[in-house]
This record gives structure tokens, C-alpha cells and sequence, in this order.
């Protein structure tokens, strides 16, 4: 009988506090198309770490508003540990609000924290939820009605820019703020084994309220990458679609309208998703649809959610297997993709749920204006590419070696859980030498650089000598994806495109040319080979040849008197 009346007790306090509206969210307790701020989401998973064991909310780093980022993590097993949580359970891990006028996210998490906390929906077995409640805190707090001009709510929502205006979504690579710099230090704690990052879309109309985008499958890594795209990809969109919501691959339209076909987005490793790729974790991106209505935005990103916590706790053990056999083919010697492009001889297609397009008279300016008549849905088949192949490959090294003086990369790596050794003595290394050959540089500042692009090397096999404490960095490790798109310049996103190294590319010394007309007649005189080279160009280019400066430039540059360092690029390859 005492067992009995205990269940009951047991079981009256779970549906008292199931039906307490003193768990009710913010966006709950409102008309549907109001979003929690940044405090009362504070404030709310305050609540929740106070009243459930099963919740831990601690603080991490500072970002540039000067608040810390907040870890939320649910363990129904009560362990925040994660050396420990990581032997025996899969880590989700949550990413709200980068960009703050997308908070479709901030509510639906906090609503899935809480039911996970009352068992509203079941607890995972094998897997641990981490969420960060609100990414971009300075955009959070930047709370307006209009800067999202094409989205239908909520209400009032934050800014894209953070507190310094950056779009954190595009600074994982060069981490320009203190919110990448936290957010990195908690995905390396935790070492998430699924990522999930929740947006909301821009672009055409259909009818789908939601849609997704998978880390490229091709560049996450042939293990880890066909297991994402062939069963955890395929399990998720038939378990919403059992839930009766539909949904697509991020709509990136070759044209106008989706009905030409679109194709997979390829998430360099400036983005959320294309970062936590390189230490072999399955990135989500949820965006949902920018017209649908808010209410209905934040149930579909909380079922998603709730079907991959499902999944991954079928398949973690299967998840934590492959991430460490998707590393294996990482391995010095072996080749490595640095830039990607669509394979257009394997389009596919599939069933899409779009709107009948057209184009009519604008009534605001003097052109003819797209329009989408949700009168007529169809559902049609359009072309889609999700295939990519390589078109830049490099052989993976033993090691680069980084010099002393550049502290500011060394602190990166050491952010990012790169270890690395450093020099006991002066050194002679054989190594592989680059030199920049060609570069373009964007003309308008994007997210705080003039970025360069179509970058180009020459390398040389060289024996270097190099200075006692100078940094070698071993790619046998965790994280050599990382390592070569940073080290490679020739990567979309490497340190060298982001202008880490842009001082290599300003010449320190020169020379005064009436003073040099000397030297360099006396150069050509004790050099006939180069003589012979310098009357070859003449003949063969007729702008050069009449051009002295142009010529007397050459000579100083294929003289002992051409600085070293210029163009040099500083990081070298042990092979």
C-alpha cells in the first residue's frame, strides 16, 4: 500500500508541475508572435537550473556586449562532466540566435529544455542536450520591429549584426570577436558529436515552413559524410514528415524561382556549420520559412530538434564510431580537398512544394517585379545538385612550423584544442617553402577584412633554418582539417585570405634608382645568365621594354638586394 501510495504521490507531482503555468515560456504566455528578450530567456533557464538537477546553466566566455556567454546542458543522468559523458553518451549541440532577428530558435529551445526537465516528451538514454540560449547577446539586445523587412514576426526581434556589427555566422575561421572565441571554447569542451544551428530563411516562397541545410556531405568526409547524407538525413525528413511537416534543402535558386533547380549550399568554414565540420561533427543548419507565421516557425524547429535527439540516440553509438573512422582518412601523406565546386553531370531530381511564379508591372518603380500566387501550390520535380567535387587538392603534412612572433595565430590554435610543440634549438629543416604568386582583394570591406581570393602559390623544396621556440605543429591530430584550411592559402578561408599574413605583401625596403643604376649595371656585367634573361623579356614584351623603372625594378627584384620576406609566406610544410 506504501509503494502504491508513493507511485501516486510520484506521479500527482509530475502532472502538477507538467500543468504548472510557472514553467510557461515568454512566447507561450503571449499571442504567438511574441519572442522571449535576452533576459527573460536568462531568467527563464535560471528557473529551470534552479528547480531540475537534470539542468546545469553555467557561464563561459565574455562576447563583445560584455555579457558572458550561458552553457545550458540536460543530463537526466545528472553528470556535466563531459571527459565522462563523452565514453558513454552522444552530445547534441544547440547554437541560438546568431543572428538575433532569427529567434525561432530561442523559443523553441527553451520549450524543449523544459519538457525534457518535466517529461513531457521521453529523456534520452544515450544522448546529453547543450544548447547556448543566445549566440549574438549584442544583436539580442538591439531589438526592433523592421530591420527584418521580408519576415513575418515575431513582434519584436534583435539585429543580424552582433555588438561590434559583425555577422558571427561568416567569423568562425578568423574569429574577429570574443562570441566566436567563447562559442569555439565550449564546442572544443564539449566535443559535440551532432550540431545543430537554428535560422530563419530569406529568399523565394513555397510552401514548406521548413527548411535545411546539411553540412556538404562530400567535404565532411566519405565515412561520416555518406553516413549524414544516405540514413541520419533521409531517418530525419521522413520522421517530420510523419509529424506532417514537410520539408526541403535550403532553397538556393540558380535563378529567379525554385522551379530552375537549386543546389546544395556549401558551408566554407567561415560558417557555424562548415567550422564544426572540420572536427568531424554532423552540422544542421534549420531554416525555416521567413513568410510563414511565427508560431508556426518555432514548432517546426522544435520538432526537429526532438527528431534528431531521437536519432541520435538509436544511432550513438554507430555516430561516435564513424566521426573517429572519418578522421582516419585525414593522415599525413594522404590528398585533402581546399576548394569544391557543384558536379552539374549529377543533377538530380525531386518533388517540390513551390508556388506558380510570374512577373507584373511594379507598382513602386519603373521595372517589372517577381511575384509568387500562393492561390496555385504545385508539386513538381526540379533539378537539384548535391554532389561536389574536388577541383583543389594538396598533400596533407607531417607538420607545419609557424614562427615565434606570430603569437596571435598561436593563440587561435590553442582556442581551437590545437597542440603543438616548440623548438629546443636552433634548427635546419627540410621543408616545403611557399610563395604568394597571385592574388585578388575584395574592394569593399566584408565583415571587417578586405578579403583576398583566387589565390595562388609557387612552392619550393628548401632546407631552412629555423630559430629555437618557433611552433611545430603536428597535423596528427583532432583537428588537421583545421589546420590546412587555415595554413593553406590557397583555402577559401585560410588565414592567408583573411589578411593574417598581409604584411608579407608589403615590400620594408626599396632602393633610390639613381643610386641602384650602379649596382645594377654592375649586376648584369658579373651575371651574363641573367643578363640573357632581363633581354629576353624585352624582346618578347613590348610595354616592358619601354619601361626603365619596370626594368630596373626586374634586376633589383632577381638581386641578393630583394628583401626575403616579401611575398614569403611565413608558415612552413614539413613533409
Amino acid at each position: 500500500m506504501k509503494h502504491f501510495t508513493f507511485l501516486f504521490l510520484l506521479f500527482s507531482l509530475t502532472t502538477f508541475a507538467q500543468n504548472n503555468k510557472k514553467y510557461d515560456t515568454f512566447f507561450e504566455k503571449g499571442n504567438g508572435n511574441q519572442a522571449a528578450d535576452y533576459q527573460e530567456t536568462i531568467n527563464y533557464y535560471t528557473l529551470l537550473a534552479k528547480d531540475f538537477p537534470t539542468i546545469q546553466m553555467v557561464e563561459m566566455g565574455l562576447t563583445d556586449s560584455g555579457y558572458p556567454l550561458h552553457m545550458i546542458t540536460f543530463n537526466p543522468e545528472k553528470e556535466f562532466d563531459f571527459n565522462k559523458i563523452q565514453k558513454n553518451k552522444a552530445v547534441l549541440f544547440v547554437n541560438n540566435g546568431i543572428h538575433a532577428g532569427e529567434p525561432d530558435g530561442i523559443d523553441a529551445t527553451m520549450q524543449l529544455f523544459r519538457d525534457l526537465a518535466l517529461g513531457k516528451i521521453k529523456a534520452p538514454k544515450n544522448t546529453v542536450i547543450v544548447t547556448i540560449p543566445v549566440y549574438n547577446i549584442g544583436g539580442a539586445l538591439n531589438r526592433n520591429s523592421t530591420t527584418r523587412a521580408n519576415q513575418d514576426g515575431p513582434e519584436v526581434y534583435g539585429f543580424r549584426g552582433n555588438a561590434r556589427n559583425y555577422d558571427l555566422n561568416r567569423d568562425l575561421m578568423k574569429s574577429d570577436t570574443q562570441n566566436t572565441k567563447s562559442f569555439v571554447e565550449i564546442f572544443q569542451k564539449i566535443n559535440a558529436d551532432v550540431f545543430i544551428d537554428n535560422h530563419v530563411s530569406n529568399g523565394s516562397d513555397y510552401q514548406y515552413k521548413l527548411t535545411y541545410i546539411m553540412t556538404q556531405h562530400n567535404k565532411l568526409g566519405t565515412v561520416l559524410g555518406d553516413f549524414m547524407n544516405t540514413e541520419m538525413m533521409p531517418a530525419l525528413v521522413k520522421d517530420l514528415q510523419n509529424k506532417k511537416i514537410e520539408t526541403t534543402p535550403y532553397v538556393d535558386s540558380f535563378k529567379d524561382t525554385p522551379d530552375k533547380g537549386f543546389g546544395q549550399f556549401v558551408d566554407s568554414p567561415r560558417y557555424t556549420t562548415g567550422y564544426t565540420s572540420l572536427f568531424n561533427t554532423i552540422g544542421f543548419v534549420v531554416e525555416t520559412h521567413m513568410l510563414k507565421k511565427y508560431a508556426e516557425r518555432v514548432k517546426v524547429t522544435y520538432e526537429y530538434m526532438k527528431s534528431t535527439i531521437d536519432f541520435m540516440d538509436a544511432n550513438y553509438q554507430k555516430i561516435k564510431e564513424l566521426r573517429i573512422k572519418n578522421l582516419e582518412q585525414y593522415q599525413p601523406k594522404k590528398k585533402y580537398t581546399l576548394q569544391w565546386e557543384m558536379d552539374s553531370t549529377k543533377t538530380t531530381k525531386f518533388s517540390f512544394l513551390g508556388y506558380e511564379a510570374g512577373y507584373k508591372k511594379s507598382e513602386a518603380t519603373t521595372g517589372n517585379r517577381l511575384y509568387y500566387d500562393r492561390s496555385k501550390p504545385y508539386k513538381k520535380d526540379v533539378p537539384y545538385i548535391k554532389e561536389f567535387k574536388s577541383v583543389k587538392e594538396v598533400v596533407i603534412p607531417t607538420a607545419y612550423i609557424i614562427p615565434r612572433g606570430y603569437w596571435n595565430i598561436i593563440e587561435l590554435l590553442k582556442n581551437n584544442g590545437i597542440t603543438y610543440s616548440q623548438l629546443k634549438n636552433d634548427t635546419i629543416v627540410e621543408v616545403e617553402s611557399y610563395k604568394i604568386a597571385d592574388f585578388k582583394t575584395a574592394s569593399s570591406a566584408y565583415e571587417g577584412h578586405y578579403i583576398h581570393r583566387n589565390t595562388t602559390i609557387t612552392s619550393k623544396i628548401v632546407k631552412t633554418a629555423f630559430a629555437k621556440g618557433h611552433y611545430i605543429v603536428s597535423t596528427n591530430q583532432k583537428g588537421v582539417k583545421y589546420l590546412l584550411e587555415a595554413f593553406e592559402p590557397e583555402g577559401v578561408d585560410s588565414f592567408f585570405n583573411w589578411n593574417f599574413f598581409d604584411a608579407i605583401l608589403q615590400q620594408k625596403e626599396h632602393f633610390s634608382d639613381y643610386v641602384f643604376e650602379d649596382t645594377a649595371a654592375k649586376i648584369l656585367k658579373e651575371n651574363p645568365t641573367l643578363k640573357a634573361e632581363l633581354d629576353s623579356k624585352r624582346q618578347s614584351d613590348a610595354v616592358f621594354a619601354k619601361d626603365p623603372e619596370a626594368q630596373l625594378e626586374w634586376i633589383y627584384k632577381h638581386s641578393v638586394y630583394y628583401e626575403k620576406a616579401h611575398l614569403q609566406y611565413p608558415v612552413y610544410r614539413v613533409l
